[in-house]
């Protein structure tokens, strides 16, 4: 079963740019050696980091169909800074997986305990 795993984070909180290059390549080992680990097993389908809020735009169509555009949106309190699609046996296996991605370490080397959501990815009913 193919799941989505997000990590989130919250705004106001520590902005990677600002960790020590020693505690930046720690964090971006972490990830690449989890990355790693999912595709050897085979559950690895997608997954990215995203940018920051504010270059975020939320779209909606016009009425002639042309985008119309808002944003940035740098109030947020907690937004999605990336994100892995798996394909595992079990739910048991998603939420291991998002508690492992959670713990990713931080500044000094501690885990950030990150909220991660997990959600099944749902298939389109035959119509």
């Amino acid at each position: 079963m193919k799941y989505m795993i997000m990590m989130n984070t919250y705004a106001g909180g520590d902005p990677i740019e600002s960790w020590a290059p020693e505690d930046l390549r720690a964090h971006i080992g972490f990830m690449n050696d989890f990355n790693a680990k999912l595709t050897a097993n085979g559950e690895f389908v997608d997954g990215q980091g995203l940018t920051m809020p504010p270059q975020a735009k939320l779209v909606r169509a016009n009425p002639d169909g042309t985008p119309n555009t808002d944003g940035p949106f740098a109030e947020t309190k907690e937004f999605l800074v990336g994100f892995w699609i798996v394909d595992v046996e079990s739910e048991r296996r998603a939420l291991e997986l998002a508690a492992e991605v959670s713990a990713a370490p931080g500044p000094r080397g501690e885990p950030l305990n990150m909220p991660i959501e997990v959600r099944p990815i749902g298939e389109a009913p035959e119509l």
